[in-house]
């Protein structure tokens, strides 16, 4: 595979053959480049009016490279061809270099052109791209690819440092300015007049009384207007304007508004911004957005660019580059949507709150749907980047992230509403594949004892180098000494954290009933049907003939979670812990009566309870229309039995346990003739069930405590819950 680089533009602020005289005193040796061991001139032709000078060297350059592959390559140094095409009339360097040793196994070509700055005529810009070949080499092929790559892009940015230190040279023996070469005037010139070593001496001499005065060197200060080498917003590539070729990131733009990065990375990003020039019309995106593909995908061109154009195109297909525009947030939202801005933290990142424990997922998703919750969050992250922006203009540094801090106070199993956490995943997968590394930091802070539960579900669906922002506070951990000070000021902490600001965003609360969708709605396609590929069974409870599943747990500390709702009737929900293998009671049609399906027994009447089967969790009441969410952590592998139960009429309460088994499960004749012979049940239930597997419980645990979190006092507690009691965490 062929690697490639490509520079972006530097600027030297000093006039072209100023930089010219200091590139001519690299040769024929450059101490301040170890690896260039000297070269020998092999041609110097200059054209008739000297104009034009082209020099061909030969130069030798050291092999770092370990002593093995030396040896078998049988070579301490390698030689290059370089061919310098110099000319003062257009004011520009062209240089091309090409590897002489082993050039029939590996190919290096390298180009590099200094010229005029197109805004400034003082001032010169340097280019430079290369490209690595290695067609074979006694089977090292890759490790000589990293070497040499690695060996060139380290001496890359030496090469701006090398410019400059004899710039300086220059100005400290008083040459200061070197005369523009003028057309010869009917008479022929010296060959060697036209280079700048033959105007030396009388820039010397004139610097003092008429010469301009040259700067030392020093970055460009692009937040000075008048000082930058290109206005700012052309290198914008969200602007309105379409990108030309013409329009190339200048070195000191990458430094000032995107962040430090290797040679590498500057050639990558380049690279396919030139790419999008070339094959996208009208306007590209950003080029911090375009950063953040790369870094998602560790700067592989390939995967950033398939990444990126997938995105692309969603961005145009759903109309997000305008939702800023078009998206208003329902008032339900505005209501009830616990999360907002709020600040910034240490670094300048926006600072972006959830206060999730306190928000009704369930009702959300039943009164707006899955589309508008999306939307909504989409909305949210175009906010984040145009806030990103902003700062980066305010603190005069590069920022393209923002902090989140999530407040987990209230978080329950009620939050675990299987359609509601459906809807998370794909939110959670349509951010990553369009807003890659645009969490800087996430904070979360009061995490009670459900949250590994809610945290083994999503984790799988949130990529890696996310994961490891994650940030996790139990309790009050995330007070006093290494706590949300160090990454929030003490003043912007939110109010009911127990900091001195005020925050406005809403407190969230139960979304009324009012709000929810009619059947009308869901039958609107612009509203997502919840349960038109539901993941819920229904069944039917009888008076005395209860429904009951098996769950079969083949390891302890596993976690049984269920969810379901109360669409008809009282029920009594109970979990047992079977010392044997149920068999469903098989029921008969009576003459023309309808075979009930949808209601099964496993505990059979001849079973003692305490004997053959225990009751693992206290008897929950639960009334019609609510919403029941509970885990419960296995003390032992085995079978478990899930049993929903017609509440009695006449005590509206639940059964005691001490009652035994005949309280419990005694099936009246008369209640099991009515059954069979097709009277309507008492209660109806729509139910979900799900196992998290040991493993997975603790793998999620372990790649918390893997981050640098305080998660330890969360997992230990966790742990000990299990082990003690096998903890039931139950909520409507």
């Amino acid at each position: 595979m062929v690697q490639k680089y490509q520079s972006p533009v530097r600027v030297y602020k000093y006039p072209f053959e100023m930089v010219m005289a200091a590139y001519e005193k690299r040769f024929p040796t450059c101490p301040l480049i170890p690896v260039f061991l000297g070269s020998e001139v092999l041609s110097d032709v200059i054209s008739d009016d000297g104009s034009v000078r082209v020099i061909e060297r030969s130069c030798k350059l050291s092999v770092d490279a370990p002593l093995l592959l030396k040896k078998i390559a049988g070579v301490e140094y390698v030689y290059f061809n370089q061919k310098n095409t110099l000319n003062w009339r257009d004011r520009t360097l062209i240089i091309e270099a090409h590897n002489d040793t082993f050039a029939n196994r590996v190919v290096v070509l390298e180009t590099c052109s200094y010229s005029v700055h197109p805004d400034n005529e003082d001032w010169t810009c340097f280019e430079q791209c290369a490209s690595l070949d290695i067609k074979s080499f006694f089977g090292f092929e890759s490790t000589v690819e990293k070497i040499a790559m690695k060996q060139y892009t380290a001496n890359i940015k030496r090469g701006k440092e090398v410019i400059e230190y004899y710039l300086n040279e220059l100005m400290q023996e008083g040459i200061t300015e070197v005369p523009r070469w003028t057309p010869p005037q009917g008479e022929l010139r010296r060959p060697l007049t036209s280079t700048p070593s033959a105007f030396l001496s009388a820039a010397a001499s004139s610097s003092s009384s008429s010469s301009k005065p040259i700067g030392s060197p020093m970055h460009l200060d692009l937040s000075s207007p008048g000082n930058s080498s290109r206005d700012v917003t052309s290198f914008s590539a969200g602007s309105s304007e379409p990108s030309t070729p013409e329009d190339k990131l200048d070195a000191d733009y990458i430094e000032r508004y995107l962040g430090e990065l290797s040679p590498m990375q500057e050639s990558c990003l380049i690279q396919l911004r030139t790419w999008l020039q070339e094959t996208h019309k009208g306007k590209i995106p950003k080029d911090e957005h375009i950063l953040r593909f790369l870094r998602a995908r560790d700067f592989h061109l390939e995967k950033a660019r398939d990444m990126l154009c997938h995105s692309l195109s969603w961005r145009k297909q759903f109309q997000v580059d305008y939702i800023l525009e078009t998206w208003s947030p329902p008032a339900c939202l505005v209501e009830y949507y616990a999360g907002g801005w709020h600040h910034h933290d240490h670094q300048g990142r926006p600072l972006y709150i959830l206060r999730l424990g306190q928000m009704d997922t369930k009702g959300l998703v039943k009164a707006l749907g899955e589309e508008a919750l999306l939307r909504h969050v989409l909305s949210m992250n175009e906010e984040g980047q145009k806030r990103c922006e902003e700062n980066t203009k305010i603190f005069g540094k590069p920022i393209s992230s923002w902090t989140c801090l999530v407040d987990l106070e209230g978080l329950s199993m009620r939050h675990l509403w299987r359609p509601g956490v459906k809807a998370l995943l794909r939110i959670i997968e349509v951010v990553e594949a369009n807003y890659p590394e645009t969490l800087g930091r996430l904070l979360i802070v009061r995490a009670p004892r459900v949250f590994p539960v809610l945290w083994t579900l999503v984790s799988p669906f949130i990529n890696e180098n996310t994961r490891q922002k994650f940030l996790v506070y139990s309790g009050n951990n995330y007070q006093g000494p290494g706590g949300l000070s160090d990454y929030i000021d003490q003043e912007i902490i939110p109010d009911f954290l127990g900091g001195d600001c005020l925050c406005h965003v809403p407190e969230g609360g139960q979304v009324p009933k009012s709000y929810y969708q009619t059947e009308e709605d869901l039958d609107n396609p612009d509203h997502i049907r919840l349960w038109a590929d539901t993941i819920y069974q229904s069944a039917q409870v009888f008076k005395g003939a209860p429904h009951e599943i098996m769950i079969e747990i083949v390891e302890g500390s596993s976690v049984i979670t269920w969810d379901f709702d109360i669409l008809k009737g009282d029920v009594v929900f109970n979990i047992f812990h079977s010392k044997r293998t149920p068999q469903p009671v098989k029921r008969e049609a009576s003459g023309s009566a309808p075979v009930v399906n949808n209601n099964v027994q496993l505990i059979d009447r001849s079973w003692v309870l305490g004997v053959d089967y225990s009751m693992v969790e206290s008897s929950l009441t639960c009334h019609e229309g609510e919403s029941i969410q509970g885990s419960h952590i296995t003390r032992w592998p085995g079978i478990y039995i899930l049993q929903w139960k017609a509440a009695a009429v006449a005590t509206g309460h639940t059964p005691s346990s001490s009652s035994g088994h005949t309280s419990l499960h005694r099936v009246a004749v008369d209640d099991v003739l009515a059954s069979r012979q097709g009277s309507s049940p008492r209660c109806k239930v729509m139910f979900y069930t799900e196992v998290l597997a040991s493993h997975d419980f603790r793998g999620s645990m372990s790649s918390l405590e893997s981050c640098h979190s305080r998660f330890s006092q969360l997992s230990a507690a966790t742990t000990s819950s299990s082990q003690s009691q096998g903890s039931s965490l139950i909520s409507r």
